[in-house]
């Protein structure tokens, strides 16, 4: 059927990919000149399902982390759901047997269908957001992606240091590191977004993040009493309660789902992934 048509987004494609992306609010904080969808178009796979007027019903696309597939994104406008093209998408992004994993939405059809590929719900995703003020600062120093990349592959199951050093020439993006931890921080119109980091241990990725926390809103020269901070923290995190007790407030969740493979390699409690780059 006609409508259930997929492919490949060329650069062509971009202007209707992110016309869907912006009805969902995805763009927010990106950059205009590059944003997580040229990631997944360099480094994973962007797929469109266009429509006959030259605009988009939908979008798919994933990254990679080592033989890992991260499913970033699956939208459908509303006036197409139900239609068959999310499901087409889906078919299309999750072929093949190696390990995979999604941050699944509170819609029950999403999880449903994510099931049906093998994926099992693992633990909530929690968005947080609250105030820079109030927590420890363990000392950090800034890193580049080179020296990070072995300890990220290690937490999220899987190398991807080509993603890294993407991510860190976006503008107001600063990896930190600690011997045995690391936190790529962003910085924008005063607010600081946390991830992906990670550690050799739980405790070294908390760590690693409540440096980098304090070291960006230091360097970005705003005030650590008036700014406020994003970071999405899987429920097992032992940051989890740390930033709860700092009045930091849950302002979304999501469901952490992965296939067994996926689960084999991949450590919630002492990883933090970036929300759009997995």
């Amino acid at each position: 059927m006609a409508e259930s048509i997929v492919r490949a987004a060329a650069e062509d494609d971009m202007p209707a990919v992110r016309a869907v992306a912006r009805r969902f609010g995805l763009l927010k904080g990106w950059p205009a000149t590059r944003d997580f969808l040229d990631a997944e178009r360099t480094f994973g796979t962007l797929l469109t399902a266009p429509s006959t007027d030259g605009q988009a019903r939908g979008f798919g696309g994933t990254l990679r982390r080592g033989a890992i597939t991260h499913l970033g994104d699956l939208f459908v406008l509303p006036e197409h759901q139900s239609s068959g093209v999310g499901r087409t998408l889906l078919a299309e992004l999750l072929t093949g047997d190696e390990p995979k994993v999604t941050f699944a939405s509170s819609d029950p059809r999403a999880m449903s269908l994510y099931i049906r590929y093998g994926l099992r719900p693992w633990c909530p995703l929690l968005y947080l957001t609250g105030p820079a003020a109030g927590l420890p600062a363990p000392p950090v120093r800034e890193a580049r992606p080179e020296d990070v990349a072995q300890l990220d592959a290690r937490a999220a199951g899987g190398a991807r240091l080509d993603t890294l050093a993407w991510y860190a020439s976006v503008p107001g993006v600063t990896p930190y590191a600690t011997d045995q931890g690391y936190a790529f921080t962003r910085v924008t119109d005063g607010e600081v977004l946390v991830g992906p980091a990670g550690g050799a241990t739980p405790q070294d990725c908390a760590q690693a993040v409540l440096g980098a926390l304090a070291a960006a809103t230091r360097a970005s020269g705003a005030d650590l009493t008036s700014s406020v901070a994003r970071i999405a923290v899987p429920g097992v995190h032992p940051l989890v309660p740390t930033l709860i007790e700092a009045r930091w407030m849950i302002s979304d969740m999501d469901t952490f789902m992965a296939d067994q493979a996926a689960l084999a390699v991949i450590a919630p409690d002492r990883y933090i992934p970036h929300p759009d780059l997995g």
